[in-house]
């Protein structure tokens, strides 16, 4: 799984949109799995966490967390991740904030980590870079379906009133009724 070497060259390999497939939103956040991370670097998931657990204290809970086990089970259901009791995981994976991945360049102290790091910064600011715009973009179609229909309920209404006032045009004028039965000329009366 390993993506990269020290080599500046293959660096160019990971494109933004790979790293971008990686990150996940759990919990409402952000965060990027301790073992997609531990590919891009170029370590192996155990010695990634030894390092962060070393230096524990610059990893408060909103840059760093460990999955619950519903959590676990629903991104093993959601992706390819080897299942519990088969050679694969003992533990819940730890996620990893954007802050959380910034910290780890200061952790594992190499130019690959520095460079892998500025690129997943740049992945993640490109994301919420797309968020915001989708987000204007969704307020801007509300409020233009919100304009459109107090408009259209007004023209609804003069629409109507047109209706109305051509059918009073078109009907036949009223015919005076005649009387039936006998009339009586107007000097007998």
């Amino acid at each position: 799984m390993t993506d990269l070497t020290e080599t500046e060259g293959s660096l160019e390999l990971i494109s933004l949109p790979a790293i971008q497939q990686r990150i996940l939103l759990v919990r409402e956040r952000h965060v990027m799995l301790d073992e997609d991370l531990a590919g891009l670097y170029g370590v192996e998931t155990r010695r990634l966490i030894e390092q962060v657990k070393r230096n524990i204290d610059r990893f408060p809970s909103d840059f760093m967390f460990q999955l619950t086990k519903d959590e676990t089970t629903a991104l093993r259901s959601q992706s390819a991740t080897s299942n519990e009791g088969r050679g694969g995981r003992r533990y819940a994976p730890y996620v990893f904030t954007e802050q959380g991945v910034a910290m780890l360049s200061g952790v594992l102290r190499s130019k690959t980590a520095v460079a892998v790091n500025i690129k997943i910064i740049r992945a993640f600011v490109e994301l919420q870079r797309a968020e915001t715009s989708y987000t204007a973009t969704e307020r801007r179609l509300e409020d233009l379906e919100r304009e459109t229909k107090a408009k259209l309920g007004q023209h609804d209404q003069q629409l109507d009133e047109i209706f109305q006032a051509l059918r009073q045009l078109i009907s036949p004028p009223p015919r005076p009724k005649r009387q039936v039965g006998f009339r009586l000329p107007e000097s007998d009366k």
